[in-house]
C-alpha cells in the first residue's frame, strides 16, 4: 500500500510545474493523509477529484467523470429553486388570507342574516301574544340548552367558572337580562325600525356612562359626533306613525342597560389572568339570565307558554310555538357570532358593521312588514346612523397628552 502511494505521488509529480500547489481540499480521502504531492496546477486537481481505488490493493486507477464538474452548476441549481420557494410561500400567504377574509366576510353575512330573522319572527310573536316577560325567559331558555350542548359536544371547551369569577359576571348578567327584556317590550310597542333607530343611541349612553365611572372624558370629536345621533332621533320620533311613549322609554332602557352592561366589564370584570374568552363569558351570562329571569316571569306573568292558555287566547299553537324557537335560536346565534367577530377584527371595526347592520335590519323590517315611512322620519333616521357612523370613526382619534 505504501509502495503504491509512493509511485502514484511521483508520476503525478513529474508532470505538473512546480509554481502551484494542490489545495488538500480537493482530494478524495484516502490520499489526505498517505500522499504528498507537492506542486499542482489546476487542470490536474479535477483529474484528481475523479482517482479510484480498485478491490485489489495496489493496483489503482483514474476515470474521468463523463460530465465534468463545475463549480457553477451548483450556484445555479440554487439560485433556480429560491423564486419557486418564494412563490409557494407568497401564494400560501395568499391562500391564507383569502380564506381568512372569506371567513370574516361569512360570520359578518351570518350576522346580519340572524339579526334581520330574530327582528322579523320577534316581532311576529309578540304581536299576537304581548308577554315580553316569558318571550325573553324563553328566549334565554333556548340559549342555555344552546351552550349545554355545544359544552357536550365539545364544540366549545366547557369552563371552570370559580365562585369570585360568578359573583364577579352577575352585574352583568342583570344588566344583560334587563337590555335584551327593555329590547322586546319596545318591539312589542313599536314598529321594527323605531326601535332600532332609538338604539341608534346607544354611543351616547355609552359616553356619558364612561365619563361618569371611568373618567373617560370625551374629544371635542366624540362630543360633535353625538349631535347628529340626537338630532336624528328626535326628528325620526316627531314623526313616527307607531310612536308611542311606552316603546319610546323601553328602548331608552335598553341603551342604558347595553351601555351599562359594556362599563362595568371594564370596571368589574375578574383579574386578567382569569378572564375568559368573549364566547365563554356570553354562554355563562345567557345561563345566568336566564336563572335570573326565571323567577321573575312566574311572579309577573305566570306559566304562558302552555298549550292551554295559547288556545285558550285564540292563537295558532304551532305557529307560535315555531317562530318562538327559530327567535330564540337566532337571538343565540347573532349575538354569539358577534363575539367571535369581535375576536377577529378591532373594536372600532366591529362598531362600524353593527351600525351597519342596524341600517339593513330597519330597511328590511320597513320592507317586510310595509311600515309606513315618512320622508322626514327617513331623513332623521339616515341622520342618527351618519352619526353614529362618524362616532366610530372619531374614536380613533386619540387624545394629545398635556
Amino acid at each position: 500500500m505504501q509502495s503504491s502511494s509512493f509511485n502514484l505521488s511521483n508520476s503525478i509529480s513529474n508532470l505538473k510545474p512546480r509554481n502551484q500547489r494542490i489545495n488538500p481540499a480537493y482530494l478524495p480521502l484516502p490520499f489526505k493523509s498517505s500522499v504528498n504531492f507537492g506542486p499542482i496546477n489546476a487542470v490536474s486537481t479535477r483529474r484528481l477529484s475523479s482517482i479510484s481505488c480498485s478491490s485489489k490493493p495496489g493496483d489503482w486507477i483514474s476515470t474521468p467523470s463523463p460530465v465534468p464538474a463545475r463549480e457553477s452548476d451548483g450556484f445555479e441549481v440554487k439560485a433556480a429553486s429560491v423564486p419557486d420557494s418564494a412563490a409557494g410561500g407568497e401564494a400560501a400567504l395568499e391562500k391564507s388570507k383569502f380564506l381568512e377574509t372569506f371567513v370574516l366576510g361569512s360570520l359578518f353575512g351570518l350576522w346580519y342574516l340572524f339579526n334581520i330573522y330574530f327582528n322579523i319572527y320577534n316581532k311576529q310573536v309578540l304581536k299576537v301574544f304581548p308577554s315580553p316577560i316569558t318571550v325573553t325567559t324563553v328566549q334565554f331558555a333556548v340559549g342555555s340548552v344552546i351552550v349545554f350542548l355545544m359544552w357536550t359536544l365539545n364544540i366549545h371547551k366547557r369552563p371552570k367558572i370559580s365562585g369570585s369569577q360568578l359573583l364577579a359576571i352577575l352585574p352583568l348578567a342583570m344588566v344583560h337580562t334587563l337590555g335584551n327584556l327593555f329590547t322586546n317590550m319596545s318591539l312589542g310597542k313599536v314598529a321594527v325600525s323605531f326601535t332600532h333607530t332609538i338604539k341608534a343611541m346607544e354611543p351616547f349612553f355609552s359616553v356619558v356612562l364612561s365619563a361618569m365611572f371611568l373618567g373617560e372624558m370625551p374629544t371635542p370629536w366624540v362630543v360633535t359626533s353625538l349631535l347628529p345621533i340626537a338630532g336624528g332621533v328626535a326628528l325620526a320620533s316627531m314623526t313616527e306613525a307607531s310612536f308611542n311613549w311606552a316603546g319610546f322609554w323601553s328602548a331608552m332602557a335598553s341603551n342604558l342597560s347595553n351601555q351599562s352592561r359594556n362599563v362595568l366589564s371594564k370596571k368589574f370584570m375578574v383579574k386578567k389572568e382569569e378572564s375568559l374568552d368573549n364566547i365563554t363569558l356570553f354562554s355563562v351570562i345567557t345561563i345566568m339570565s336566564f336563572f335570573l329571569l326565571a323567577p321573575v316571569t312566574l311572579l309577573t306573568e305566570g306559566v304562558r307558554v302552555t298549550p292551554a292558555y295559547l288556545q285558550s287566547a285564540g292563537l295558532n299553537i304551532k305557529q307560535v310555538y315555531v317562530r318562538s324557537l327559530l327567535a330564540a335560536i337566532c337571538f343565540h346565534a347573532y349575538q354569539q357570532v358577534s363575539y367571535m367577530i369581535l375576536q377577529r377584527v378591532s373594536p372600532v371595526t366591529h362598531s362600524v358593521g353593527n351600525c351597519v347592520k342596524r341600517v339593513v335590519v330597519i330597511v328590511t323590517s320597513v320592507l317586510f312588514f310595509r311600515t309606513p315611512v315618512s320622508p322626514i322620519n327617513s331623513i332623521g333616521t339616515g341622520v342618527a346612523l351618519a352619526g353614529v357612523f362618524l362616532y366610530s370613526q372619531v374614536k380613533r382619534i386619540k387624545p394629545k397628552k398635556a
